[in-house]
């Protein structure tokens, strides 16, 4: 990639980057999730000459280490695919960026991932294990996709393309976004049990992307409260 295709991604990413805390779209109080809120578990997060976290390596997983709600937004620009790729655990190789949810650990959390390649949609998936919390002991098991209940249209993800992407859990109702518009909306119900509680997080793999996050601000007894980071591929999802 030439650097003025880079420097025309670059830009129009700074354009569009206001609009991530834009309470209209989400009817939420944000708070922004630097680097330094970060647990990287796999992988590497970087920064870009703009401040802007940025992800290049096959494999990325990460969750934030501060209080949150149950919500959490990036906005992103999608640079390309990954010179290299790497597979699933199911040995699927896979073009996608989501959003984690209630992650208590490896074995037990909420994804909505945007798949890429070949079709760009939204899944949703609950990983549960119970009584298990290292990938060492679960591996790729207990994944659940949820069927919605609603659907609305998914782009196509082309690079140099800038989007936000957004999962807010409410009770048991999820709803994900894509700028803003809700294009997966469903009721988690009996999945949720034992997902009581965990952050959020983010997770790729075979992407390149520049990125900013934020998350719904905690209105519990606690929002100063920093998790231990946990890192090592036994802790990675």
């Amino acid at each position: 990639m030439g650097a003025f295709t880079r420097y025309r991604m670059i830009a129009a990413f700074l354009v569009s980057a206001a609009s991530i805390l834009a309470p209209a779209e989400t009817g939420e109080t944000q708070i922004s999730l630097g680097r330094e809120n970060l647990c990287v578990t796999e992988g590497e997060i970087g920064s870009d000459t703009a401040n802007h976290l940025t992800v290049e390596t096959t494999k990325m997983r990460a969750y934030a280490n501060t209080w949150t709600a149950d919500a959490i937004y990036a906005h992103f620009t999608y640079i390309g695919g990954t010179a290299e790729e790497s597979a699933l655990g199911s040995g699927i190789i896979r073009r996608q960026f989501g959003l984690k949810l209630r992650a208590q650990n490896a074995c037990n959390l909420i994804y909505a991932m945007w798949r890429i390649e070949p079709e760009s949609k939204i899944v949703v998936s609950v990983k549960k294990n119970p009584g298990q919390s290292t990938s060492a002991e679960c591996g790729n098991q207990g994944y659940q996709n949820i069927k919605p209940s609603h659907t609305g249209t998914v782009p196509a993800l082309k690079p140099g393309e800038t989007h936000t992407l957004g999962a807010e859990l409410h009770g048991g109702a999820l709803r994900v976004l894509v700028d803003g518009n809700p294009v997966w909306e469903g009721d988690l119900g009996p999945e949720l049990s034992g997902l009581t509680n965990g952050p959020v997080g983010i997770r790729s793999d075979n992407v390149h992307l520049a990125f900013d996050l934020s998350a719904g601000a905690s209105t519990g007894p606690h929002p100063h409260y920093r998790l231990a980071c946990r890192t090592g591929p036994g802790v990675s999802d």
